[in-house]
C-alpha cells in the first residue's frame, strides 16, 4: 500500500512538473553573439585619411553586422597580393596593374570592387618653370620613386598616351622624397599621388602645375580583390564585404567631416597634423572616389591597363580580363 500511494505521489509531481511553465534560460543561453570571421585586411600603406570608408565601415558597425571582425593591416600592397592569392588573407587594397602582374604570374587573385574610379597618380612641377604642356617636358628630368609601383605605371601610361617615349625624358629614382626635391629644384617635376605630394606642396606655398593621369587616361585602380576560390565556394561572405565596405565609402562621400572625425580615432596624431591640409587629402581624394555606380569597374580601364602594361613589357602574351575582375558583387 505504502508503495502505491509513493507511486502516485510520484506520477503527481511529475504531472505538475510537465503543466508548470518552463523556466527563462539564463542570458549566457540566449544572447550569444553569432561568430563573426576574424579578417585581417591589408591596406598596402600606413594609417591615413584616405582609408576613411573603412574606417567608417569598421566605426559604425557595418562590417560587424556583415559578420566580420575586421582588423587593419598595413604591409606592403605587394604583400596583400601574395597573401590573398594564397589564400591566406580572403581580401586586399590593390591597385589595378598589380591584379594584372600577379595573374600573369598565375597569381589566382581577382578585382571586385574598385575603390578608386580615377587613376590617382599626378605629374607636377613648378609654376615658375614655364611648362604648360606635357610635351614642355621632353629632355627634362622626372623624379620618382622608382621604375615600379603605380607613380611609373601612371607616367609611363600618360607618355604613351602623348606618344612620348620614356627616352625622350630622364626619369631619375629619388625614392618617396618627391616634395623635398621638386621644392629645392633638384628636378624638373615629380611623379606622386594626386591626394599627397600636390596637397603637401601647396600647403607649403609653392604654385604647381599639375597633370593628372586620369585626364589623359581611364585605368583599373585602387580596389579589393579576393581569389578565385573564394568567389567560386564562398560568393556570400564576398558580397557581404563588398557591401559593407561601399556603405562605409557612401558615408564618406556624403559626409567628410564626420569621416574624418572618425579617422582621429585610426590616424595616430591626426588631431595634431594641420586640418587644412588633411581635409584637402581627403577631399581630393573623395574627387577620385565619385561615380554613379560605386564600386563599379570600367571594362575599358582594364583594357587600357594592359595595354600599357604589354607595352612596357611587364608581361606576355595578353590576359584574359574577363577572369581578372567582375562586377558581380556590385549593385546595380
Amino acid at each position: 500500500m505504502f508503495k502505491k500511494s509513493l507511486f502516485f505521489v510520484l506520477l503527481f509531481s511529475l504531472l505538475l512538473a510537465a503543466c508548470a511553465p518552463a523556466a527563462a534560460p539564463s542570458p549566457s543561453a540566449t544572447a550569444t553573439e553569432p561568430t563573426l570571421v576574424k579578417i585581417k585586411l591589408p591596406m598596402g600603406y600606413i594609417p591615413n585619411v584616405q582609408y576613411a570608408p573603412y574606417y567608417v565601415a569598421l566605426e559604425r558597425g557595418y562590417y560587424r553586422e556583415a559578420g566580420f571582425d575586421v582588423e587593419f593591416d598595413y604591409s606592403f600592397e605587394t604583400d596583400g597580393v601574395a597573401l590573398v592569392g594564397a589564400g591566406e588573407r580572403p581580401f586586399a587594397l590593390v591597385s589595378g596593374e598589380q591584379v594584372l602582374l600577379a595573374r600573369a604570374q598565375g597569381v589566382p587573385v581577382v578585382y571586385v570592387m574598385a575603390w578608386y574610379q580615377q587613376y590617382p597618380i599626378s605629374l607636377m612641377a613648378k609654376s615658375t618653370s614655364g611648362f604648360k604642356t606635357v610635351n614642355d617636358l621632353k629632355g627634362k628630368k622626372i623624379g620618382l620613386p622608382g621604375t615600379f609601383g603605380a607613380n611609373y605605371v601612371g607616367l609611363r601610361a600618360m607618355l604613351y598616351q602623348l606618344g612620348i617615349q620614356e627616352s625622350e625624358v630622364t626619369l631619375d629614382s629619388i625614392g618617396f622624397n618627391q616634395v623635398e626635391a621638386l621644392a629645392a629644384d633638384q628636378e624638373d617635376a615629380v611623379v606622386g599621388y594626386a591626394a599627397n605630394e600636390p596637397v603637401v606642396l601647396r600647403s607649403k606655398g609653392y604654385d604647381l602645375t599639375e597633370w593628372r593621369v586620369a585626364d589623359y587616361v581611364q585605368l583599373a585602380s585602387n580596389g579589393i580583390i579576393t581569389n578565385e576560390k573564394s568567389i567560386a565556394e564562398n560568393p556570400e561572405m564576398v558580397r557581404a564585404f563588398v557591401q559593407a565596405t561601399l556603405r562605409g565609402l557612401r558615408e564618406t562621400i556624403l559626409d567628410p567631416d564626420a569621416a574624418y572625425e572618425i579617422c582621429k580615432k585610426y590616424v595616430e596624431n591626426l588631431d595634431q597634423a594641420d586640418p587644412a591640409v588633411q581635409k584637402q587629402v581627403l577631399g581630393t581624394s573623395i574627387e577620385m572616389w565619385r561615380a554613379p555606380r560605386l564600386g563599379y569597374s570600367e571594362p575599358q580601364a582594364w583594357e587600357n591597363m594592359q595595354k600599357v602594361l604589354l607595352e612596357m613589357g611587364s608581361y606576355s602574351p595578353a590576359l584574359d580580363l574577363q577572369s581578372a575582375f567582375t562586377n558581380q558583387f556590385i549593385p546595380e
